[in-house]
This record gives structure tokens, C-alpha cells and sequence, in this order.
């Protein structure tokens, strides 16, 4: 019994840590296949493609018993879903990294948990409490986070050496480092934008997704939906962006289709299904909260594979954004306790936040209303019962 609980409560944290490492996986050869003159317009649709054909069999196969009536208000919200994290996230992302360097990006990422909580907020999905310590820390954090942010777009610094890339190249950094400054013009701006504007879709995915599953809960079409619609929306902006080029739809035996089959099986089809099962049980905020993880193995990756180089500023902003954003967990951690201890009590002490209409989802069966509330400093989704 206790091995099991033990077991239960580790698969969320083993499932974002693995899902971070092919994050950062995608982030290294995406970059040097954009580098080798891949567009990133039909990046983003080879990727939902291989998503939708791998994840549509399952998700005809699994969710057969679960998967509830689709309506035009659940279609409106997966073509949502498909606008902000396929079409928008990803093409912003992918701009973003070109034009400034996959470590700077992954590092820049890590402003997410904060962009997701500051919008939790104003949706009211989450409840902050001034004078709950946990709240104060997600205050605080996320104040942290973007001050990190700040420093890393308004400071570089010199280039830091690392052991594994410096390899007896005397001449390499000084090279390296006239072609950083050479970067900290106007196309590292505009990348430092898009790689944040992407973050502000991204985060918006994540309050969409956790809202979507309260009606629709079927993990495995819900994914499906959304690469299906995802491939459709981006091929429309893929075929407008490169009307005057269509060789770009050409791919090879070469880095481009690894990149495409890569993307598009660990990051879109298995993350999409593996970030709707942690968010309806934990909450957008958790999901988002293992990114220092890939910026540690894509930094790595990155001087190793692409000879990027880091700023001390980009490390020194980092370290800011870790030390707000485990600020921002500490905080979240009261709440995923206290929300334990509210089902196992009975006790609701909160007004309800959301309720569940839909009667292939709902406790009771009835078709009535079913609302939660939470004893906690945060009103989150409620959770989908076990059939």
C-alpha cells in the first residue's frame, strides 16, 4: 500500500523530468535544421502530421468508452487549443531559436510557470491569499522569474568557457564572443520577442487544455483533435508564407526528417497526451514547472553539438529564473496537499469554481452539476473521476 501511494505520487514528477529531456532533444536538432535551411512554417506541419498519424489509432482505440459527445463549444476550444500551441507557440519558438541560439531560448522558456500563474490568476483558476506564506512564494517568484527574464534580453556579458566545448580551440571564444555581440542587435531582440510571445501562447495552451478537459475528458482524442487541427491551421499558413517557395516542402534522408519524426512523435503526440494527464491532476502551474531541466541539457547539448556559447549574463539571468520558479513549486506544493486533504475530508470551504454538466463525466452519473471546492490558497480544475 505504501509502495503503491509512493509509486502514484512519483509518476507526474517522472513523466515531466523524461518529458523535458525530449524536449530538449527537439530543441538541438530543430535549431540545426532551421540553421540548414529547413523552414520552420513547414516544420511546424511535417511535425502535427506524424503527431496526428501516430496518435489517431490510439486515441480511436483507448478512449472509445470515455470519449464524450463533441460540441460546438468543445470544437471552438480545440481550434483554440490548435491556434495557440501548433500554429503560434511553435512557429514563434522556432523563429525565436534561430535567430538567437537554442540555449538562450530554453533559458528564456523557463519565464512560462510565471506567464502560466499570472494568467491562472486573472482567469481565476488561481486564488492568491496575501497572507498565506504559499502565496506569498508565487508572488515572489514569479517576480523573480521575470526579473531573470529582464536581465538576460538587457545583459550579456562575456562568453563563458565550458570544459566539454573549449576542446584546445584558444582562438574559438574570441571568435565566439565578437559573433555574440555581433548577435545582441536587432534580430536578438525580435528573437527574444517571439521566443516570449511564444511562451504567452504556450501558457495560454495550458489554461485552455486544463478548461477543455473538464468537458471533454478523453486525453487521447483530445490530443488527436489537436494535431489534426493543428496540421490543417499551419498547413494554410505554411502554403501562404511559402507560396514562392515550394521546394521548402522537400525533405530528405537527412537531419530534416529525423527533426520532423522526432518533433512529432515525443513532442507533440506523447507530450500533448502526457501534459493533459499531469495538468488534470496537478495543474497547468506543475506541467510547466520542469523547465530548468531542459535549459540545463539543452545548454549542454547545445555547446556541444551547435558550438553555441553562453553569456555570463544569459547564466546569471538563469539562475535568477530558478530561484524564482522553485519559489513558485514551493508554492504550488500547499496546494496539491491541500487539496488531498479536501476530497479525503469532504470539506468544501471555497466557492466553486467550475462544475461539470456532462454526464459521461461527472461522479454521480445523473447528468446534474458537480461542483469541488478546494480548502486550499488555489481554486483549481476539477478533476475527472475514474470509470
Amino acid at each position: 500500500m505504501g509502495v503503491g501511494k509512493v509509486l502514484s505520487d512519483v509518476k507526474p514528477y517522472l513523466a515531466m523530468v523524461l518529458l523535458q529531456v525530449g524536449f530538449a532533444g527537439m530543441y538541438i536538432v530543430a535549431v540545426a535544421s532551421l540553421r540548414r535551411g529547413m523552414s520552420h512554417y513547414v516544420l511546424v506541419v511535417y511535425r502535427n502530421l506524424v503527431a496526428t498519424i501516430l496518435m489517431s489509432p490510439f486515441a480511436l482505440l483507448f478512449d472509445r468508452g470515455v470519449r464524450p459527445k463533441m460540441t460546438f463549444t468543445i470544437f471552438v476550444k480545440v481550434m483554440g487549443l490548435a491556434l495557440l500551441e501548433p500554429v503560434l507557440d511553435q512557429n514563434l519558438y522556432y523563429m525565436g531559436a534561430k535567430l538567437t541560439s537554442a540555449g538562450f531560448a530554453s533559458a528564456l522558456v523557463n519565464i512560462l510557470p510565471a506567464v502560466t500563474f499570472v494568467m491562472a490568476v486573472l482567469l481565476r483558476m488561481e486564488k492568491v491569499r496575501l497572507r498565506s506564506v504559499h502565496s506569498q512564494a508565487k508572488i515572489v517568484g514569479t517576480a523573480c522569474t521575470v526579473a531573470g527574464a529582464v536581465l538576460m534580453i538587457l545583459y550579456h556579458g562575456p562568453v563563458v568557457p565550458f570544459p566539454w566545448s573549449s576542446s584546445g580551440r584558444g582562438h574559438h571564444h574570441a571568435a565566439a564572443a565578437a559573433a555574440a555581440v555581433s548577435q545582441s542587435g536587432a534580430s536578438w531582440l525580435n528573437g527574444t520577442i517571439m521566443v516570449v510571445a511564444s511562451c504567452v501562447c504556450w501558457a495560454g495552451f495550458f489554461i485552455l487544455q486544463s478548461n477543455t478537459l473538464q468537458s471533454y475528458p478523453a486525453e487521447l482524442s483530445l490530443t488527436a483533435l489537436i494535431c489534426v487541427m493543428g496540421t490543417a491551421m499551419s498547413g494554410a499558413v505554411a502554403l501562404v508564407a511559402e507560396r514562392r517557395n515550394m521546394a521548402a516542402w522537400a525533405i530528405g534522408f537527412d537531419t530534416r526528417l529525423f527533426t520532423v519524426v522526432y518533433s512529432g512523435i515525443v513532442c507533440s503526440g506523447v507530450a500533448y497526451y502526457v501534459q493533459g494527464l499531469v495538468t488534470r491532476a496537478r495543474g497547468p502551474v506543475f506541467v510547466t514547472a520542469f523547465q530548468p531541466l531542459c535549459m540545463i541539457i539543452t545548454a549542454v547539448m547545445g555547446s556541444t553539438i551547435l558550438k553555441e556559447q553562453i553569456t555570463l549574463g544569459s547564466i546569471i539571468g538563469a539562475a535568477i529564473i530558478v530561484v524564482g520558479l522553485y519559489s513558485l513549486i514551493w508554492g504550488k506544493s500547499k496546494d496539491h496537499v491541500d487539496k488531498a486533504a479536501a476530497v479525503a475530508n469532504g470539506a468544501v470551504t471555497e466557492l466553486p469554481l467550475t462544475s461539470v454538466t456532462n454526464g459521461n463525466s461527472n461522479c454521480n452519473g445523473n447528468g446534474k452539476h458537480v461542483f469541488v471546492g478546494l480548502a486550499a490558497d488555489v481554486e483549481t480544475p476539477a478533476v475527472k473521476c475514474a470509470h
